[in-house]
């Protein structure tokens, strides 16, 4: 399911980093463990396992839509001048699920941001929006980008792939493979799905853990494809991000030439 959650700005605060993905990240991960024992006896309850720790992994979230800023490319810092912001999150779980998630995060206040810069906010609406008729093979552009890690032998950080290097498909579909069989109860094998990356590439990423002694830059390439796969393959990455680290904003993904395609009521 995909919310899209709005928010007023109630501070005098106006400048947010360019990096605040991993912000939005950890205030989901805050909103979520604040109800983990509510939310795993509901998922228990409705069938969805037994532990809350698919949601956990299950999610994603578009890029924040704040308007037109003013950037401060020196100081990595948007100036934010709208009081009215808005973000899509998604999670892999069932409609049932609807009513108890809009509940998790309707009237949150939070501060999105490092200890030197940031925005008061607060969650004034949460829509849920319709899901789209999947077909086996679906076109799809993505909004965040796609990552591809491996870490060589020897090596002290992972070295990020790119669409035309060699790796970066069996890798990609090994993920969206094991992503569906950890998680669902019917068997996804190798010979089910076929991704076709459309070019142009564009490199794109964003650090994670900014500000710390783990801060570390995850980079990924945004790109359009097509996706061939079983139609419960296209609603988990729908809901879930295509890509590794979708629950830090990664994978992000809307339906190419989207007039052409029905919304299911």
């Amino acid at each position: 399911m995909r919310f899209q959650i709005t928010f007023n700005r109630t501070g005098k605060q106006k400048m947010l980093p360019m990096d605040y993905q991993y912000y939005i990240s950890a205030w989901i991960y805050k909103v979520l463990k604040q109800a983990d024992s509510k939310f795993a006896g509901f998922l228990h309850d409705k069938g969805y396992g037994d532990s809350p720790h698919k949601l956990y992994k299950l999610f994603c979230f578009s890029r924040l839509n704040f308007g037109k800023p003013t950037m401060w490319k020196e100081r990595k810092l948007f100036e934010i001048k709208s009081n009215t912001l808005s973000l899509n999150v998604s999670f892999d779980v069932p409609e049932a699920a609807t009513t108890f998630i809009k509940g998790l995060f309707m009237e949150q206040d939070f501060f999105l941001g490092n200890r030197f810069n940031g925005i008061e906010m607060k969650v004034t609406n949460i829509e849920a929006l319709p899901e789209p008729q999947f077909t086996e093979t679906m076109h799809y552009r993505l909004l965040s980008p796609w990552v591809v890690g491996f870490k060589p032998e020897n090596a002290k950080q992972a070295q990020y792939l790119k669409p035309e290097d060699e790796g970066f498909l069996k890798l990609s579909e090994k993920h969206i493979l094991e992503k569906y069989n950890n998680t669902h109860q019917a068997e996804l094998t190798p010979d089910m799905i076929s991704l076709k990356p459309l070019p142009p590439f564009k490199r794109s990423g964003f650090l994670i853990k900014p500000d710390t002694p783990q801060q570390t830059r995850v980079v990924g390439n945004i790109f359009d494809f097509e996706l061939t796969a079983p139609e419960i393959v296209h609603q988990m990455l729908w809901n879930a991000g295509v890509s590794e680290k979708s629950t830090l904003g990664f994978g992000w993904v809307e339906i190419k030439n989207e007039k052409n395609f029905i919304y299911s009521k």
